[in-house]
């Protein structure tokens, strides 16, 4: 238990690594918290200081979502149980823990982004084909709606069907993805709250079909 209390501790550090806010000081000290949206998420990054930016955050925000479930539990700890764990719930455990880390950053007064970059380094280790049904909703809901934190919610759940029918409803890996559809929709709450009162901003130009007309 040591063993893994330790690697949860080492997940949620990393974490607590903010792209947007280490590339922010590579330009000057930028916090894009204080700007466009105050999330200090991919999204924000992209509208309020461009594409390069916003590359580099989804960079770091997804590497070490992937760091966390793959690296992590493999390091050899000096302490009883401290062998290396290569178990589905260890790196389901992990992943989680530097997600909460993303949102809630030691490094900078518990103030971070949503959590979904994150996410999906994190699946993408657990396992990466249910990134595909994930990206097909979230590109099929954007195109039509515009709302990115919308299309990010529902990819969730998206995963969560999938994991359901590709490692069933008892394995690790369908516990992660329905306990971070949750977590998503929760950090995604304020989004859904604009979106019911017909104020959320649309990603216009992500509205392809809209164009098409």
């Amino acid at each position: 238990m040591l063993a893994l209390g330790i690697r949860c501790v080492l997940a949620y550090l990393l974490g607590s690594l903010m792209g947007s806010l280490i590339v922010g000081r590579f330009y000057g000290g930028v916090d894009i918290r204080t700007q466009g949206s105050g999330n200090a998420g991919g999204t924000n990054a992209l509208r309020t200081q461009g594409k390069i930016f916003a590359l580099w955050v989804m960079i770091i925000d997804i590497g070490k979502g992937m760091a966390a479930a793959w690296l992590v539990p493999s390091i050899p700890l000096p302490v009883p149980g401290g062998e290396v764990l290569s178990g589905p719930w260890t790196a389901a455990i992990c992943g989680m823990l530097c997600i909460a880390g993303h949102v809630w950053p030691l490094f900078f007064g518990f103030r971070g982004g949503k959590g979904a970059a994150t996410y999906v380094g994190v699946t993408a280790v657990l396992a990466p084909v249910a990134l595909i049904p994930g990206l097909v909703v979230f590109a099929g809901t954007l195109t039509l709606s515009g709302y990115v934190g919308l299309s990010t919610v529902l990819a969730t759940w998206g995963i969560a069907v999938f994991a359901a029918l590709y490692s069933g409803p008892k394995s690790p890996f369908f516990a992660y993805t329905v306990a971070m559809a949750l977590f998503i929709l929760y950090t995604h709450r304020s989004n859904i709250r604009r979106l019911l009162a017909g104020n959320e901003n649309r990603f216009e130009r992500a509205m392809l079909w809209r164009k098409k007309r």
